[in-house]
């Protein structure tokens, strides 16, 4: 059982998944800075949404975290980089809101279009009003999207259902995946030229802050309307405000801003009569916030368990395909065995993928593999986050290799190092086989105990080794026998009820003809 802090509301159904699991949820809300920092240190998981700062100190202070969870997508509040350096996963929720930030963004999409909050405000106020707020219509307009991600995608599923022209940005969509969505794909400043409307959705990096500014602005097709509900900064407030009150731009509907709340410098924009804003909405939805708790918890579960987490943002290819996902038990588990067979860190671990596997992205699989030998051979704990970091500080070299063809499986996958190696692969509906062990051929499935003897190929062997275990009262549930290619040396491979005690291992390793016996537990 560990102990999950959760320092800002997320959905009960979050909540509930998390105690299911058998830990124990801390909720403690509205704490300070200071407080946080008294408040983390046993916690093995801390879940936040947007307020929580979860900055180096905190993590330092953390000394047992092993995950860190962001109830939603941005993680604007979490030093990502220094829970890498301390090998801290963190995850989020990338999917649970993207439905409600695109039906936001089309909402503010016709508020600004059609003057709806200027009007109603007027209307309240006692003022009638109707020529003033004179909108346009959305039909046979240029949209142009900035960012074709998830919720770029579902805004230009939406606009074309009101008949508009896409156009779009994002320099690592293809052509033909645009063209899929109706979007014909240009260059920015093209599309700024071309635009009626134009819809941000981009993440806010170095790159990106500041990205609309006077000079694309500058550029922009009379009567441009502006909408961001992606991240504040992006978009240069102080340019924006220019060019709309200089009359080069009509109008913008923003949900985000520099500073949140905003502060005096976005005030002269959020003046402006041709300006409607709403305060971060565009994930406010009870279906989003439900989402989103249940996600983060069911990501903080996987992480508190040692799975691969496909939301893990600090993890190369968290998120992989379903080729790929039945492997990644079986190829942790390989690392494990060759941690216990080689008893001793190789200078070059090598993961070396055959069969139509190889033609897949395998990286989390070559993670997997450093996860399983770090966990046999440290008793820190080992996550896919700080695997690489504890091969590079103790000098192993990892690298991968791929072959197109496996000779007598239709997917291997075999972890070398030095004068060992492991293979294996997975059978049927999925069942993990071993089917390598250093130069010999074997087959069988991974059982909890097993005992590996290597011994000179000669009469006598096995009746020495299984009457030795029956002498210790252990029975044996499989055993499988191979040759070396020279034939000179054999191996034995046994499951077993029990583990072996030190002793009986004593006992066969001094048998005359016996080369080397190896006990697995919890490979």
């Amino acid at each position: 059982m560990a102990r999950v802090l959760v320092t800002e509301e997320i959905a009960q159904a979050g909540l509930d998944i998390i105690a299911a699991a058998g830990h124990e949820v801390d909720v403690r809300l509205g704490l300070s800075p200071a407080e946080l920092l008294q408040a983390v240190p046993g916690a093995a998981a801390l879940v936040v949404r947007s307020a929580t700062k979860v900055t180096e100190e905190v993590l330092l202070a953390g000394r047992e975290l092993q995950v860190v969870g962001r109830a939603g997508i941005g993680l604007d509040n979490v030093d990502v980089p220094a829970a890498t350096r301390r090998g801290v996963i963190v995850v989020n929720a990338p999917q649970s809101n993207i439905l409600s930030a695109a039906e936001h963004t089309i909402a503010l999409l016709l508020a600004q279009a059609r003057n709806v909050p200027q009007a109603h405000a007027a209307l309240k106020a006692g003022r009638w009003e109707r020529s003033r707020w004179e909108g346009v219509e959305l039909y046979g307009k240029t949209l142009g999207i900035v960012g074709l991600g998830r919720v770029g995608a579902l805004v230009a599923q939406r606009a074309l259902a009101f008949g508009m022209r896409l156009v779009a940005y994002d320099p690592y969509v293809a052509p033909e995946r645009a063209r899929q969505m109706g979007a014909e794909l240009l260059e920015l400043d093209e599309l700024v030229r071309q635009a009626d409307f134009i819809t941000v959705h981009l993440p806010k990096t170095p790159e990106t802050v500041g990205l609309l500014g006077d000079k694309l602005l500058a550029q922009a097709k009379p009567g441009l309307r502006l909408v961001n509900t992606a991240r504040g900064g992006i978009v240069d407030e102080a340019a924006l405000a220019r060019a709309i009150s200089e009359g080069r731009v009509a109008g913008a509907a923003l949900d985000v801003f520099a500073s949140e709340p905003p502060g005096p410098s976005s005030y002269e924009l959020i003046g402006l009569d041709q300006v409607v804003v709403t305060p971060h909405l565009g994930a406010s939805t009870r279906e989003a916030q439900d989402k989103a708790g249940v996600t983060i918890a069911e990501q903080v579960v996987m992480a508190l368990a040692g799975e691969l987490v496909p939301f893990a943002v600090n993890v190369p290819a968290a998120e992989v395909d379903e080729v790929v996902s039945p492997f990644v038990p079986l190829v942790e588990r390989l690392g494990r065995l060759y941690a216990a067979v080689a008893r001793e860190l190789p200078a070059t671990l090598e993961v070396e993928y055959q069969g139509p596997l190889a033609s897949h992205d395998t990286r989390v699989l070559t993670l997997a593999a450093q996860k399983g030998l770090f966990s046999v051979v440290t008793e820190e704990p080992v996550s896919y986050v700080n695997a690489p970091q504890l091969a590079a500080e103790r000098g192993v070299e990892v690298r991968s290799t791929t072959a197109s063809a496996s000779h007598e499986y239709v997917n291997l996958v075999t972890v070398r190092g030095g004068r060992r190696a492991v293979g294996g692969t997975i059978f049927g509906k999925g069942e993990p086989r071993i089917v390598l062990l250093d130069e010999h051929e074997i087959e069988l499935p991974f059982a909890r105990w097993m005992l590996v003897v290597r011994n000179d190929n000669r009469v006598g062997m096995v009746a020495l080794v299984t009457s030795t275990l029956a002498a210790a009262s252990i029975n044996i549930v499989d055993l499988h026998l191979g040759r070396s290619a020279d034939q000179r040396t054999a191996i034995m491979v046994l499951s077993l009820d029990e583990p072996v005690p030190e002793t009986v291992v004593e006992d066969l390793a001094k048998a005359p003809g016996i080369l080397e016996v190896v006990p697995l537990n919890d490979v």
